[in-house]
């Protein structure tokens, strides 16, 4: 499903690494940011509370134009359960956009369901942990999917 054509400033510089958490619940954020802090993972992370505001991220629309602010992200992590649009739209709609297709996407969810990780990488996901994140989870995705190794202090 095409969500529109990509902004005009594609693609991001590659020495632009950051982190895009797509996440509704403000507990899991904080979680997340704490165990970011406790690992030296000193990568910038951006949140966008929901589906749809993921979407206006990664598409640099709105308040997301300006990519120096807001850069395309290095991996984003992807809750399923959230309102407007859930994390299975937002896979679906991220793959028909020319220079987001190719983000690594790590589902983080609440969910062990065995089905929830088959959709998740049918639609296209290099990863499916279940909260709550580890520093060493985040450290393996960074380096292992993403190539990341610069990211510790």
């Amino acid at each position: 499903m095409k969500s529109g054509p990509a902004p005009a400033n594609f693609p991001v510089s590659t020495e632009t690494k950051s982190i895009l958490l797509v996440e509704d619940n403000e507990d899991d954020v904080f979680i997340m940011r704490r165990v970011m802090q406790k690992a030296r993972i000193n990568l910038p992370l951006h949140v966008a509370g929901h589906g749809a505001e993921a979407l206006d991220y990664l598409t640099g629309k709105g308040k997301y134009a300006n990519r120096t602010e807001y850069p395309l992200p290095s991996v984003i992590f992807l809750d399923l359960k959230m309102p407007y649009l859930d994390g299975f739209e937002v896979l679906k709609r991220m793959r028909g956009i020319p220079g987001v297709d190719q983000i690594p996407v790590i589902v983080l969810t609440s969910s062990p369901e065995q089905r929830d990780r088959e959709t998740a990488e049918l639609l296209g996901a290099r990863g499916f942990r279940v909260k709550p994140p580890t520093g060493d989870m985040i450290g393996e995705v960074l380096q292992s999917v993403c190539g990341l190794s610069d990211f510790c202090a």
